[in-house]
């Protein structure tokens, strides 16, 4: 006991003797520790966002979006001066009678108009939806309620505000009951979602969906209002699509059925789209898996870096030692 005394009285002895040496020293143990955590801690962080987003598309669920054909398909439908391309109301219906493993689905079409209420005005996209789409997009209400089934039965023109949208059109005033002028028409506002995080890029047409600059009305009232055919006028070029629905969200009864149920989906339409693909088939699922396998690779290479930081200053310790010994 007292040689361990002893030996510790000769170490603290050392190291005061020598204290730039010492500082220096426990400075590369204390940034190799340091850089270790961080870079682990960031992983960590960087890949619990990535899967939070995922997971927000739904784990049980499986999205099929519109697609535009590419460039020299679409010049040979440039006759008619109209392209007419992605998801039918028909391939909604098909799936959904057809695919058992199917517990709900909501299909969607959108369209960019400008919103005006009194002075205030801006763009906004319009989404045409169901009921079932508040839910399996995870969206909440902060005001008034969701469309509803009645909504779309009676082609009603009443609509679901985003956040964003109420604070930039009714700063000083409680938009429920309000009429806004969404293209030509006039809708009253029956709800207000809350702010949400943008979801993961999904492929497709949809690089990361922006929830908080949304529009919902019911879709039968969309597609009998304005039809299917979208005309836009861009630098000085006037372009027209022809689209029926440019989303198909679809809920699975269990993650096992997930993976077979996108195949199923994948082969249903290719029967009914034989000459171009102009959808694309996502699952949340798939991406969840490919971000913990970037996680996994992500850790091992800043782990490994990290790694080389403390065998760096573990050298640089073994030299100072070195030098004490031979003194």
């Amino acid at each position: 006991m007292s040689r361990i005394i002893r030996i510790v009285r000769l170490a603290l002895k050392s190291l005061m003797l020598h204290k730039l040496r010492s500082g220096l020293t426990m400075l590369g143990i204390v940034f190799g520790v340091f850089s270790v955590i961080a870079m682990l801690a960031i992983g960590e962080g960087a890949s619990a966002q990535a899967q939070k987003q995922v997971l927000e598309l739904g784990a049980t669920n499986v999205i099929v979006r519109s697609v535009k054909p590419p460039h020299e398909v679409t010049q040979s439908s440039t006759r008619s001066r109209v392209l007419q391309y992605g998801l039918l109301r028909s391939d909604y219906k098909i799936l959904t009678e057809t695919l058992p493993t199917v517990t709900s689905a909501a299909p969607s079409r959108e369209v960019d108009r400008e919103i005006r209420y009194l002075k205030e005005a801006m763009n906004a996209r319009v989404v045409g939806c169901t009921a079932d789409y508040l839910e399996m997009n995870h969206l909440q209400l902060s005001q008034g309620r969701f469309l509803t089934n009645s909504d779309q039965k009676n082609l009603l023109n009443v609509t679901v505000i985003a956040n964003d949208v109420a604070n930039r059109l009714f700063k000083y005033e409680d938009p429920l009951g309000k009429s806004i002028r969404i293209g030509p028409m006039f809708y009253t506002v029956v709800g207000i979602t809350k702010d949400r995080t943008a979801s993961a890029a999904i492929g497709g047409s949809l690089s990361g969906q922006d929830y908080n600059k949304d529009v919902y009305i019911p879709i039968k009232t969309l597609q009998a209002r304005e039809g299917d055919l979208d005309i836009k006028n861009q630098a000085g070029s006037m372009t027209a699509e022809h689209i029926e629905l440019n989303q198909i969200t679809l809920r699975v009864n269990n993650k096992d059925s997930v993976l077979p149920t996108a195949q199923a989906i994948r082969e249903t339409l290719d029967q009914s789209h034989p000459r171009t693909k102009d959808y694309a088939v996502v699952v949340p699922l798939e991406l969840l898996k490919q971000a913990e396998q970037i996680r996994m690779i992500f850790n091992v290479v800043l782990g490994s870096i990290a790694a080389i930081s403390l065998v760096v200053g573990g050298i640089g310790i073994m030299n100072i030692m070195l030098a004490t010994v031979t003194e």
